[in-house]
């Protein structure tokens, strides 16, 4: 019994609140109902700038469900979907745009937003919307043939709006903007105090309001690099260029030693400061759609507190109040009314236009010429080295350290896999004492060549591919490594073995650079790795001799 007073009592209290809000829709002038429609329109439109778009759609259907059909709120509604950039959002979309167009045919902004969703979207998946933006643009020409919604919709269709093609980044025009401020104050301080006072005048402006957060977050303790980084970032951004450049050239003609993936260490290692000041903006940004967001819902209850006010003007006397009570009740609320309306409203006074945001500026055309041209410093120096290569000379000992050298090449020759346009010269011979038996192992094999092998790289001696390996037939190997430097600073690599037929412990090293190849082998018994690459190093810059310019 009691459950069905409260479901009686429930239901005549929402009877009553639709009766109120009908009476005070109907009794409610047009021009303050058109002030409040627009004032949520701005409020979506604010939702979605700053990235809200599922409360814009919220505060729009509200908007319809208390005020009925409105072309611009249907057209808020719509574009809130349309920022979702997602299908069922732009199916959503054409809903409102359709319903919208059911109460109001001929209003060219739901027209042109129509018009843009369907020349926007994809001709395979959605043929029957696509199909649909013509007409709609025929249509607009025929009622508003100069207007700018036309020419929005129109430019919908390119592949780079203009919008895009003539707008900043939203973390441009913030860098461009706090680096201005910085730049125009006596301190930093004094630009974040400037930049609050502007955001508090207009503080549904979303600009000021990044640009407050952002000086803010910059002018604090400690932040004076990421404030250089803001201000001079192309610079900072050329000088890392410069080092990393000069590093490589240094790599490429006279320190081959450093490793490549030094230079690139060091242009990450110069790069990580714009991550932290990256995180800082997008901190910045977020605070800003925060405080917009909070200045809208201000901006909401003062929207939905004015027809009330301005309703009571129809109360007769014997409703409780007297007609000079009215009176001063009302001139309170328009008087807070007006005072809270100050504090979330438009521009206030001096409150500065904030100047477009360029999109290239000419410092930058500068920068980026010079950073083009040291890229081509850089790239014609890598070519230019990769072509040149080092000249060397043979010198073919008869005799060598007190053995007779005998001519290897018509028995064996190590450099037949090598063509003959990188070939110059070459030699390969073996040493041994002049009345050794013919069975007797050799002391020395050296096989030499010089030519044109620029592409030659320390993978290639390292990987054994430059000379046959030593087959168990020939040999037992016991150890392989990587040598320091061959002769002329080459790269060079070692191994030692005995051999299979007489027991001899021999060494071999072979090395490579851009104008030599090498190999020798020699009786070793030290198992010093240091005295095999000194051997290795002085028999080959005694066969190898630079040329002669």
């Amino acid at each position: 019994m009691n459950d069905n007073k409260d479901n009686v009592r429930d239901t005549a209290r929402d009877d009553v609140r639709g009766d109120l809000r009908d009476d005070v829709r109907n009794d409610t002038p047009d021009d303050v109902r058109d002030d409040v429609r627009e004032d949520v329109r701005g409020r979506v439109d604010g939702l979605v700038a700053v990235g809200r778009p599922s409360e814009a759609r919220a505060v729009a259907r509200t908007a319809l469900a208390d005020d009925g059909p409105e072309a611009g709120l249907f057209l808020a509604l719509a574009r809130a979907h349309m920022a979702e950039d997602d299908d069922d959002h732009d199916d959503a979309a054409e809903r409102v745009f359709r319903e919208g167009l059911d109460a109001s045919p001929d209003d060219i902004g739901l027209l042109a937003g129509y018009a843009e969703l369907c020349t926007r979207s994809d001709s395979m998946d959605r043929p029957g919307r696509h199909a649909r933006g013509p007409v709609l643009l025929a249509r607009l020409r025929e009622i508003a043939p100069e207007s700018v919604e036309l020419k929005r919709a129109e430019a919908a269709g390119s592949s780079v709006s203009t919008n895009a093609r003539n707008s900043a980044s939203v973390h441009r025009v913030q860098s461009f903007d706090a680096a201005r401020a910085f730049a125009e104050a006596p301190t930093p301080q004094a630009a974040a105090d400037q930049a609050a006072q502007w955001a508090a005048a207009a503080p549904r402006d979303l600009r000021f309001a990044v640009l407050a957060e952002t000086t803010a977050a910059l002018a604090a303790t400690g932040r004076t690099w990421f404030r250089l980084l803001l201000c001079r970032g192309v610079e900072y951004r050329f000088a890392t260029g410069l080092v990393v450049a000069m590093l490589i050239v240094l790599r490429i003609t006279v320190l081959p030693a450093i490793p490549y993936g030094m230079a690139a260490g060091l242009g990450l290692l110069l790069g990580l400061p714009f991550l932290g000041l990256r995180r800082l903006l997008r901190a910045a940004r977020e605070r800003a759609a925060d405080r917009i967001a909070a200045a809208m819902s201000v901006s909401a209850s003062v929207s939905e507190a004015a027809p009330g006010a301005e309703a009571g003007d129809g109360a007769e006397p014997g409703d409780g109040a007297d007609a000079d009570g009215d009176a001063e009740t009302r001139g309170d609320t328009e008087a807070r009314g007006d005072d809270e309306e100050a504090a979330v409203g438009g521009d206030g006074p001096g409150v500065p236009e904030l100047p477009p945001v360029p999109r290239v500026t000419r410092r930058e055309y500068a920068f980026a010429g010079a950073g083009l041209a040291l890229l081509f410093a850089v790239g014609g120096t890598s070519y230019a080295a990769s072509l040149e290569y080092p000249r060397y000379d043979i010198v073919a000992h008869d005799t060598f350290r007190g053995l007779q050298g005998f001519e290897l090449r018509e028995e064996f020759d190590p450099f037949g896999a090598i063509s003959d346009g990188e070939l110059n010269d070459s030699t390969a011979r073996v040493y041994a004492a002049a009345d050794a038996a013919p069975d007797a192992a050799a002391e020395y094999l050296v096989a030499v060549t010089t030519g044109d092998f620029h592409e030659m790289r320390e993978s290639f001696v390292d990987d054994d591919g430059l000379f046959p390996a030593v087959t168990d037939q020939e040999g037992v190997v016991h150890e392989s490594w990587q040598a320091e430097t061959g002769p002329y600073g080459a790269w060079m690599r070692c191994l030692r073995y005995t051999e299979a037929g007489t027991g001899t412990p021999r060494a071999m090293c072979v090395w490579g650079d851009k104008g030599s190849i090498g190999m020798v082998l020699f009786t070793a018994a030290d198992e010093n790795h240091e005295a095999v690459e000194e051997t290795a190093r002085s028999v080959g810059t005694a066969f190898l001799r630079p040329a002669a310019d």
